[in-house]
């Protein structure tokens, strides 16, 4: 068996086509068709159905998807760990999801790119279910997400703890208020995300814990929650994070709960197999802000 093959037969698993997998690879679809059969009639088993325009695995396709995917990983770590040796270049892929992505990654970015310019970062953005799947397959080097993360073929670092805060409409009865409590808001309409996203299914739960039963509008992005709650159009919380700098001027006021605050913990997972060299070790530091844990 070659690497390339393997390599091959694991996209085409992966995306459950020829063409993608073909077009992801960097080859033809003749080609990458020509090396996947060549590693069949070599095993003397056929790994792939085709069915139109799919590809599903077979049994024994299923046994050696396994396998290969630890060989690419075990190869591909050796790579990143020798280039760790002495030099700062190679590539780093994290993954992160929407409500963490765009508040937290721009900052250490732009300070990774400034000072590890020859590393290649790539960034993925997506729900937490793909992206501990994406950790697990070795897609990603690291994942940022929120716990809870129930695998334990993953290492998960704590980096910071952060409260939900209630987002209000500028001019609402409680933005002036000295302490605020649940009880409070009980009565009020809560704008909530999702429960595709983590952190809408955690808010969500909250709220009928403590009877907050008037869910007006749910969202598929934190940007449009507070949108709404800039109109008028209801009150929700969301993380910290999600606080603009400055408070000058802002159709938002965000207030931390008296009782009861709820918080969310934000971690960092990767595949406990694979190499954790010196550049998502640099990332990490980054990340590690006493600043958000406050």
């Amino acid at each position: 068996m070659e690497l390339h093959q393997l390599r091959y037969f694991v996209a085409v698993a992966k995306l459950g086509n020829f063409s993608r997998a073909a077009e992801q690879c960097h080859v033809s679809q003749p080609s990458l068709s020509q090396q996947i059969l060549k590693l069949e009639r070599r095993l003397g088993q056929r790994l792939l159905d085709r069915l139109g325009k799919r590809a599903v695995l077979t049994e024994a396709g299923r046994i050696l998807f396994d396998r290969a995917v630890a060989i690419l990983t075990a190869v591909d770590d050796a790579e990143r760990e020798v280039r760790d040796f002495d030099q700062d270049k190679g590539r780093l892929v994290v993954g992160a999801i929407p409500t963490i992505a765009p508040y937290l990654l721009p900052d250490a970015v732009r300070k990774f790119a400034n000072r590890f310019p020859a590393v290649d970062l790539v960034l993925q953005e997506d729900l937490t279910g793909h992206l501990l799947a994406a950790a697990v397959a070795g897609d990603l080097d690291m994942a940022i997400l929120a716990l809870p993360v129930a695998d334990d073929r993953l290492h998960v670092e704590v980096l910071f703890t952060e409260p939900l805060l209630l987002a209000l409409p500028k001019g609402h009865r409680l933005s002036t208020k000295k302490r605020i409590t649940l009880a409070d808001v009980r009565e009020e309409r809560f704008i909530v995300l999702d429960e595709m996203h983590c952190l809408g299914e955690q808010i969500l739960h909250l709220c009928r814990a403590e009877g907050c039963q008037r869910l007006v509008c749910r969202s598929a992005q934190l940007s449009t929650v507070l949108s709404l709650v800039a109109l008028g159009q209801g009150i929700s919380l969301v993380p910290r994070m999600a606080q603009p700098a400055g408070k000058s001027a802002q159709p938002v006021v965000f207030r931390e709960l008296s009782e009861k605050s709820p918080t969310r913990t934000v971690v960092a997972v990767w595949h406990k197999d694979r190499y954790h060299g010196k550049t998502g070790e640099r990332f990490l530091e980054l990340l590690r802000s006493p600043i958000l844990a406050r």
